[in-house]
Parts: C-alpha cells; structure tokens; sequence
C-alpha cells in the first residue's frame, strides 16, 4: 500500500512515574518514546496504514533510542532527521490515581523546535492524500514556521489536511500566543481534533458551563468559522467523543452540519499517556478508508480505549485485529 499520509511533529522521551503523584515525590521513572505525532504515526503502523514521518530529533543516546523506535515501527527514514548541535526533548509525565496526567518539559532549544520550512518537497506533497500535525511543535522555534509552512502547502497541493492543539501551556508564552497561532492553523485544516479546553482557548465558545457540558456547541462554532475545518472531533476522555462536520466534508451525507456522538468503551484505565493521539491516528485510518463519521468516530474511541491499558503512549496502541475485536464485543477487555 503506498504510504500516502504524512505525519509531522516531535517525537520524545516521556518519563513515567513509579506511582501516582506530585514530581516531587515520585521516587523513579521509566524510559518511554513518546510525541504525540509519534505516537500518531505509530499509531497509523500498527492499523496497518503505514505514514512517513517527519521528525528531528538529538544525535545523543535517547535520539538513537528513538530512531530504532521508530525503525522498529516499520515507519521510513526518510524524513527523520537527526540534531548534531541540538538535544533530544525530554518529558516527565506525573498522573493522579484515575490516571489522568501532567506534564514537565525539558525542551528549551531541543531538536524538535529545529524543523527547518520547506523540508517536504512538493513531489512529496504532490503525492500524498493526508497530512497531519501536533500544535506542541507551534508553540516555538524555527518549528513554528515549518509547521505553518506545511499545513498551508499541503492545503494548496489538495492534500486533506489535520491537526491536534495538544495544548500544553508550559511551552507557550502565554495563552493569547497559542490562541493567534491556532487560529492560523487553522485555516489551513480540513480535519481538527482538539478538547473542549483547548478550543476554549483558541477562542471558541468562551469558558462557560454550556461549551464545557455540551461539547457538540463548540464543535458547531468552530466549523461556523466558515473559513476553517470542515470536520471536528471533541474528545471527552472516559466519555467518549463528538463529531461535527459541514456538506463539505466528504464523509458528510447531509447538506448541513451534521453531528454525532460516542459514549467509548468499558476500560480499565491503566495510563491515559498517548490516548488522544490513538484518538487521531484511529479516526484518519477510518476516514480514509471510506467510513461515514459516525463509523470514524467510534472507531477512532475503539483505538484510544485500548491504548489506555498499559504504561506508556505507545506500548497498547492496538492492531487492527484487536479494535475489530473491541467493536465487536462492545468494550475493551
């Protein structure tokens, strides 16, 4: 199958605790590859729709880890760069005991703030179908403009186009920045997935008791934009997701907005690390192969239940044999 997707954005070391707790009183971590667009295009690998990848990461030790990672995956070196003058990002994960989590960065001037603008060539562009991006490489860096620099060329090459905020706030200057450069996102993107916080803080709905229960009024509002995504998942963790998308979306049937929604899976939630990023990578595999929203959608919470059930973002991302299995029996055991 050609490998028509690209996938563009950091990938990292998470540092996951012993227990649940502060940073301060967590005792040890481990070692895990993470990066929400890594995590995506493993993701996609592991459905059996294999991306490439554009990445940077550090010519040291946890570089090298990553780059077998990666190779390990099955996804092409061809756009998987290595920093001789830049480290690796580092982040250390701490998570409640309902394995909910935060997040601590070490990324000042790290390789995957170096992505250099024009990197994909327009042969390239040319000939994929999708490209997808995180919002953590937009938050600084020559990456911004190199993010920024592909959404809008893949937007002029035909290409659908997707996008996850993954809004961290300790990466931004402040939350007026995040908004401005979001919102520039954008309107180069086709497809978005984001929380009802993080378009919130983009700018949509206000914060307010009914966006924030009512998940399907921001999605409406971000696609009444008119200049801006034709679809959009709102993820609301263990309760699933909603979709929204205009008559422009191909996979809409309707002539308006049409919107649906999926409660999610029994799950025995071990860490929630890398479960929005199956979230994407489930609902681009299903949207390309020919599902409606409504199928997408459940879909796409099938994948994220199952990558809940272990440690790590990428250690229970499934294959596709096993979200069959869970769309079958109706809950993941």
């Amino acid at each position: 199958m050609p490998r028509n997707v690209l996938v563009a954005g950091e990938t990292l070391i998470d540092f996951l605790p012993d227990r649940a707790g502060a940073l301060e009183d967590v005792p040890g971590f481990s070692r895990r590859p993470g990066g929400a667009p890594a995590n995506v295009a493993v993701a996609l690998a592991r459905l059996e729709r294999t991306p490439l990848f554009w990445t940077r990461v550090g010519a040291d030790p946890f570089g090298r880890f990553l780059e077998n990672t990666l190779d390990d995956a099955g996804l092409p070196d061809r756009f998987i760069e290595r920093d001789a003058e830049a480290k690796t990002t580092l982040a250390f994960v701490t998570h409640d005991e309902s394995g909910d989590r935060e997040f601590t960065f070490y990324r000042d001037g790290t390789a995957d703030t170096r992505l250099d603008p024009g990197r994909i060539d327009d042969a390239t562009l040319e000939a994929l179908e999708w490209v997808h991006v995180g919002g953590v490489t937009l938050a600084n860096g020559s990456s911004r403009d190199a993010t920024l620099d592909l959404l809008e060329r893949a937007a002029d090459a035909g290409c659908t186009t997707s996008f996850d905020p993954n809004f961290r706030p300790e990466l931004w200057a402040d939350e007026a920045t995040f908004a401005r450069v979001g919102r520039e996102a954008l309107g180069h993107v086709d497809v978005c997935k984001a929380t009802v916080e993080e378009l919130e803080a983009i700018g949509f709905g206000g914060a307010t008791a009914e966006s924030t229960s009512k998940p399907e009024s921001i999605a409406r509002a971000v696609l009444e934009r008119g200049d801006g995504p034709h679809t959009v998942f709102v993820t609301r963790g263990s309760d699933g997701a909603v979709a929204g998308a205009t008559a422009d979306a191909p996979w809409s049937a309707k002539p308006a907005v049409v919107s649906v929604s999926h409660a999610g899976f029994d799950v025995d939630v071990v860490d929630t690390t890398g479960a929005g990023d199956a979230f994407v990578a489930g609902s681009i595999a299903a949207l390309r192969d020919g599902s409606s929203l409504e199928d997408a959608l459940e879909f796409a919470n099938a994948v994220a239940g199952t990558a809940t059930t272990e440690n790590g973002a990428m250690a229970a991302l499934p294959a596709r044999g096993s979200v069959a299995s869970v769309l079958e029996d109706g809950s993941v055991s």
